[in-house]
């Protein structure tokens, strides 16, 4: 007998689980909120659809932090090799990116997205847009429409509505009190891989605003990385800056201050900085030195002498150490609505192994609205499709259960 499955979200989470929940059988409707589904998939196309990341497996599942040990069994269900398979069946071709970033050879999102759902049409999928969840009424659904309010009973139902950030497309985390009326644990939605306020000054922030700082390295508890970051108004975001992001959220969180330590000049060390810097005529220009025996450009100048106003008053050796370790002090972070992701949500406590609600039978849970973060680079992507398998695999376990 078919069993009607209703899933609250068009997202990539809820869109693998229609899927894999259509093939299997069973009668499938994708509630959506906007106009459209897929808006964030969308948006992260803009910039090439990075879907997954071609490091070594071992290494890639280490990823999600405090969720690795849950998420490893859930992410062998659709590896990152999977994902391209996935992709090559819906005639897009892929590549991997100098990083290891795994992108369409497009370059867009919009031809996936088209192509996944015919797919989704063809396995007799329906989506309703514009019907936006309210919460439950007992065994029921409640969902606001253009027309009215609607009402629906499913066998089985998947919540995949996304975190908080970027609500404009509809991850607004509105799901979160109805939830906790329903006496599921929810941890604080924070916001990841954001970037952050850095308190510049006035003058700083007119002239710089906007700039690329590249080449440099950056350190927190996180690790060390090499790449670039972009001067923001008033802050720092960019790549290099997501990677540092929890470490730095974390350490606000703990300790009320942290800062993120610059290389300015990696591949140059201390002792050689030191002794270019010593060589400079000292009549000449702070810049002027730190151009010719640091080859640093005008942002990181401006940049150190913002951490250290005192900068041209140290030794050769004190300054080539600045150079080296910039201790760049973060205030706060960048608002949740602008973050690429968010941390937070249903805890991994609060559903069974198969992601139902331990609080709410038969309502199961995937995508971001779970507890689990990692950072930008296919990682997050990865994590939503594998757990939106997970979850209609233990959908079709219930259902199959119920029905015996």
């Amino acid at each position: 007998m078919t069993k009607s499955v209703a899933i609250i979200g068009g997202g990539p989470a809820g869109l693998m689980a229609a899927e894999h929940l259509a093939a299997k059988g069973h009668a499938v409707t994708i509630y959506e909120a906007m106009p459209t589904v897929g808006r964030k998939f969308l948006l992260a196309g803009k910039s090439g659809l990075n879907i997954t990341h071609a490091e070594d497996y071992a290494r890639f599942v280490t990823r999600y932090g405090a969720a690795n040990e849950r998420l490893r069994p859930v992410l062998d269900l659709m590896t990152p090799e999977a994902i391209r398979a996935w992709a090559a069946n819906l005639g897009t071709e892929t590549f991997v990116g100098t990083s290891g970033r795994v992108f369409p050879t497009v370059m867009k999102a919009s031809p996936l997205l088209r192509a996944w759902l015919k797919r989704l049409e063809g396995l007799g999928v329906t989506i309703l847009t514009r019907h936006r969840w309210t919460g439950f009424d007992k065994d029921a659904l409640l969902f606001e429409t253009p027309e009215d309010q609607k009402r629906v009973i499913a066998d089985a139902t998947l919540l995949a509505l996304g975190g908080a950030s970027w609500p404009k497309l509809g991850s607004d985390a509105a799901w979160v009190p109805l939830l906790a009326n329903e006496g599921v644990a929810i941890a604080p939605l924070r916001p990841a891989n954001c970037g952050f306020d850095c308190d510049f000054s006035e003058s700083f922030n007119g002239r710089f605003s906007g700039q690329p700082v590249k080449s440099v390295k950056a350190t927190s508890t996180a690790g060390t990385t090499q790449g670039e970051f972009v001067i923001s108004r008033g802050g720092i975001e960019g790549s290099l800056i997501y990677g540092h992001s929890a470490a730095l959220r974390d350490a606000l969180e703990r300790d009320g201050h942290a800062e993120l330590l610059l290389d300015l000049a990696p591949g140059r060390t201390v002792e050689k900085l030191a002794a270019d810097l010593d060589r400079q005529d000292r009549k000449t220009s702070f810049s002027t030195r730190l151009k010719k025996a640091a080859n640093l450009d005008g942002v990181k100048i401006a940049l150190l002498r913002e951490v250290n106003p005192e900068a041209n008053q140290l030794t050769s050796g004190a300054l080539a150490r600045l150079i080296k370790a910039l201790p760049l002090p973060v205030k706060r972070p960048r608002p949740i609505a602008e973050a690429i992701s968010t941390a937070g949500g249903v805890t991994l406590d609060a559903i069974d192994s198969d992601f139902m609600l331990n609080a709410r039978p038969g309502t199961f849970v995937a995508g971001e609205m779970l507890d689990w973060e990692a950072p930008t680079g296919g990682y997050l992507l990865t994590a939503c499709f594998a757990t939106g398998i997970a979850a209609a695999n233990g959908i079709d376990r219930w259902l199959t259960a119920r029905s015996n």
